[in-house]
């Protein structure tokens, strides 16, 4: 009995520390948060299939090359009425006729318009496409997951802010509480304080609304289990941090010159060029003439062959088997100009996708030019936020103390306060926007890496 008890106390212990090391939160730094966005994003897998997919087709244009072997067999049974010999006579006799064929052919191309080599540089082409639009796939999973993150972790600080705000504003309703009922202080101002602390319960309740929804983008980003418990940690860095950012050493030029360079999207976009323009060299090959080499080896058996009596292996590798080579040279003259169509689609879309490289490559230059001016902007902005943030701490400081000896109203600390908190929240946004267009910045220079820090 007392055994039973004992193992029984260890099982609910047992599921007790299971289930309390199931409710832990899962941690997860923004390169973790990289390293699963990278696994899981099947966007990125679709780009990893079709590169495998273009690699098969090199391995199939290789092939082309090559001869083709092809093999046959057949076999048939016939009855019906059929001439025989009898004596110095022939009548018809209802008979049943047995045979066997099969054959063996071998064709090689000597020269198809050189379509076999274009096809084999347009494979190539396409591969080349489909590397660099993976190697996008992952920028762009990169990018994404970072912002998210970054996001999340910007209202995390913004719903701290808000709970001080409320954490203060609830300890001055209670001096106000106290000195309304001694009389030192009108009414009013209770009534003024109690309208504050509901208005920061307000902010507070959106904010914190406003952090689970980023924290569902990051999780929808991130593909992994919605239902899951998880703690995105934040890199150690406080708002008032000195961070390297180095902006003034840009230029904007060599930004631009780097940017097409690395993009990847627009190195895709230059391997499908290249694609088209092998494809309009095929189309206009198409017009000349093609050679052809085969070979063939075949033979037969049929149980009637000179009245029957002549064994198979006779027939079938003797007097029966035959050899073939041959030559055929095709010249095409008239195909109803469907060939002189499509050198005019091959040049048509080749135009187009001239056109598209173009847009892209002046795409580029936009977003480099315009996120190098925000890069500036946002280095500006989180100065002037630092010294709002300094000085608005300074005034709702000296109100504080301006009220306690009554030198003050109410309405002018709470406007304090309100500046105050205001403060603090432009300043960690203006800190965030700014990690996050450097982050962009490298982005749209093609430049963005998995190992990412934000320090």
């Amino acid at each position: 009995m007392r055994k039973g008890i004992c193992l029984l106390f260890s099982v609910l212990m047992l599921s007790v520390v299971t289930h309390a090391q199931d409710s832990q939160p899962q941690k997860i730094s923004l390169q973790e948060a990289i390293d699963i966005a990278l696994e899981n994003n099947y966007q990125l897998k679709q780009a990893s299939n079709n590169l495998e997919l273009a690699e098969k087709g090199i391995f199939s244009e290789y092939a082309d090359f090559a001869p083709s072997i092809s093999g046959n067999l057949s076999g048939s049974s016939r009855r019906g009425q059929q001439l025989v010999r009898q004596g110095d006579t022939q009548v018809f006799e209802d008979n049943v006729t047995n045979g066997l064929s099969g054959s063996l052919s071998a064709d090689v191309s000597l020269f198809n318009g050189f379509e076999n080599i274009l096809s084999l540089r347009r494979s190539k082409a396409d591969k080349l496409s489909s590397e660099e639009s993976l190697q996008r796939a992952k920028e762009n999973v990169i990018f994404n997951a970072a912002s998210n993150f970054l996001q999340v972790l910007l209202d995390e600080q913004l719903v701290e802010i808000a709970k001080e705000n409320l954490k203060a504003s609830q300890k001055q309703l209670e001096q106000v509480k106290a000195q309304v009922e001694v009389g030192s202080r009108p009414t009013v101002d209770l009534y003024n304080q109690e309208s504050t602390v509901a208005s920061n319960e307000l902010t507070l309740t959106q904010r914190e609304n406003n952090l689970k929804m980023s924290r569902l983008a990051l999780v929808r980003q991130l593909q992994i289990d919605p239902r899951g418990n998880y703690e995105f940690v934040s890199p150690e860095f406080e708002a008032d941090s000195n961070i390297e950012v180095g902006g003034q050493e840009f230029n904007v030029d060599q930004l631009i010159s780097n940017a097409l360079d690395n993009r990847s999207d627009l190195k895709s976009e230059m391997a499908d060029l290249t694609a088209l323009e092998l494809q309009l060299k095929q189309a206009r090959y198409n017009l000349l003439p093609t050679l052809s080499a085969s070979a063939r080896l075949s033979s037969s058996y049929n149980d009637q062959y000179f009245g029957g009596g002549i064994p198979f292996s006779d027939q079938f590798y003797d007097q029966n088997f035959t050899t073939s080579i041959g030559l055929s040279l095709n010249i095409p003259i008239f195909n109803n100009w469907n060939r002189m169509n499509q050198i005019q689609t091959a040049k048509i879309n080749l135009k187009n996708a001239k056109l598209g490289l173009e847009n892209t490559r002046l795409q580029i230059i936009q977003e480099v030019t315009q996120a190098y001016n925000d890069y500036l902007s946002y280095q500006k902005e989180l100065e002037s936020t630092k010294k709002a943030l300094r000085a608005a701490e300074r005034t709702y400081e000296t109100q504080q103390e301006r009220y306690n000896v009554g030198a003050s109203t109410l309405i002018e600390l709470s406007d304090a306060n309100a500046n105050y908190i205001q403060a603090q929240s432009d300043n960690a946004r203006a800190l965030y926007n700014l990690i996050f267009q450097e982050k962009l910045l490298d982005y749209y220079i093609g430049k963005l890496d998995k190992e990412m820090s934000l320090n």
